[in-house]
C-alpha cells in the first residue's frame, strides 16, 4: 500500500459485508478484510456502497460499518463511505456521520427515489457538501436512472461540490469529454470490466469490486494501467486478458453474489447476501466458479 496523493486517489475496495448465519452483521470478519485490503496492497475501502448491500441495513448497522471500518484501518488506509440515500437531507446526514466517523471522503450516488432532473441533481451535491467532507460522485445511470452527464459534472465540479467522479456507465468515451470540460475533476474507474481502457484515458484511482477476492493481482494491474509508461500497459494487457471474464461479472446485476462467491472459492468469506437478493441459478453459479477457478489456477490472487 502507498498513500495516495489525495484520499481519493488509488484503489479503494467497495467492499463486500459478510453476514453470520442468521444474516446479522459480521463487524468482526468485515474488520479483519479491511485489514487484508490493506495488508494486500489496496489504498482503501468504500463502505455502504452497493456491494456492501447498503440498502437492506438499518440505520444503526450502516453507521458501524462506517466506525468499524475506520477503526480497523491502518495509518495512511483511506476510508470513503457511501452516503447514498433516497433524499438529500439524508444523504447529508450520512456525510456527517462519515464525518465524525474520521473518514477522509465520500462517495455519492445522485437522488435515487426518481429520476430527477439538473437542477434538483445540484441541490442534492450542495446540501451534502455542506457536511464538509471531499465528495466523489457516482454515476450509476443504469440503476438510478440519473445520468450525471459530463457537462453537469462539470457544473458540479465548477461550483466546488464534487472532486471526482466515479464513472460506472462502460462509456470509457466520457474520460475524454469530462477531461475537456472539467480539467480538474478526478475521473475513477466505476466498472472493474474497463479498467485497462479508462486507465489509459487518465483515471487516478479505481473503486473497485474484484480486490475483495483477488487484490494483490488487480492492484498490480490498476498500477500498470494507470503508471503512463508504455512498457506497464505491455505488461497489463495480458493479465487484463487472463481477468477480464471474471472482471465482467462486476458490471452484471448479480455483481454482489458473484464477487462474494468468488471470495469465497478464493478462501475469503463471501457469504450469503440479504433480501432481496436470492442465491445465484446453478447455471450463473457455475459459469463463475469456472471463470473464478480458472483465474486461481493462474496463479492470481
Amino acid at each position: 500500500m502507498t498513500t495516495p496523493a489525495r484520499p481519493w486517489h488509488g484503489v479503494h475496495v467497495a467492499t463486500a459485508l459478510p453476514f453470520n448465519a442468521d444474516l446479522s452483521i459480521d463487524y468482526d470478519g468485515y474488520a479483519e478484510h479491511v485489514r487484508f485490503l490493506a495488508a494486500n496492497g489496496c489504498d482503501g475501502v468504500c463502505p455502504n456502497g452497493s456491494l456492501g448491500e447498503y440498502q437492506t441495513l438499518s440505520d444503526e448497522e450502516r453507521a458501524r460499518v462506517v466506525r468499524t471500518a475506520i477503526e480497523a484501518a491502518p495509518e495512511g488506509f483511506g476510508v470513503m463511505p457511501g452516503v447514498a440515500a433516497y433524499g438529500a437531507l439524508q444523504a447529508r446526514r450520512w456525510a456527517e456521520q462519515a464525518a465524525e466517523a474520521g473518514a477522509s471522503s465520500v462517495l455519492l450516488l445522485p437522488p435515487n427515489t426518481y429520476r430527477a432532473d439538473r437542477r434538483t441533481v445540484v441541490e442534492h451535491y450542495r446540501e451534502a457538501a455542506k457536511a464538509g467532507l471531499p465528495i466523489v460522485a457516482y454515476n450509476n445511470p443504469i440503476d438510478t436512472k440519473v445520468d450525471l452527464t459530463p457537462d453537469l459534472l462539470a457544473e458540479l465540479h465548477h461550483e466546488g461540490l464534487v472532486v471526482a467522479v466515479k464513472e460506472f456507465t462502460g462509456d470509457v468515451r466520457r474520460a475524454y469529454e469530462i477531461a475537456e470540460l472539467a480539467p480538474g475533476l478526478d475521473i475513477l474507474i466505476g466498472s472493474d470490466d474497463v479498467l485497462l481502457e479508462v486507465g489509459l484515458a487518465g483515471a487516478v484511482g479505481w473503486i473497485a469490486g474484484y480486490p475483495n477476492a483477488i487484490p494483490r493481482s488487480t492492484v498490480e494491474l490498476y498500477r500498470l494501467a494507470t503508471s503512463g509508461d508504455p512498457a506497464d500497459i505491455a505488461r497489463a494487457l495480458p493479465i487484463y486478458r487472463d481477468l477480464h471474464p471474471l472482471l465482467r461479472w462486476d458490471s452484471k446485476t448479480e455483481f454482489v453474489q458473484s464477487i462474494k462467491l468468488s471470495m469465497d472459492l478464493a478462501g475469503r468469506k463471501g457469504g450469503a447476501c440479504r433480501p432481496p437478493r436470492t442465491a445465484l441459478s446453478p447455471e450463473v453459479a457455475t459459469r463463475i466458479t469456472r471463470d473464478t477457478e480458472a483465474v486461481l489456477a493462474k496463479g492470481y490472487k
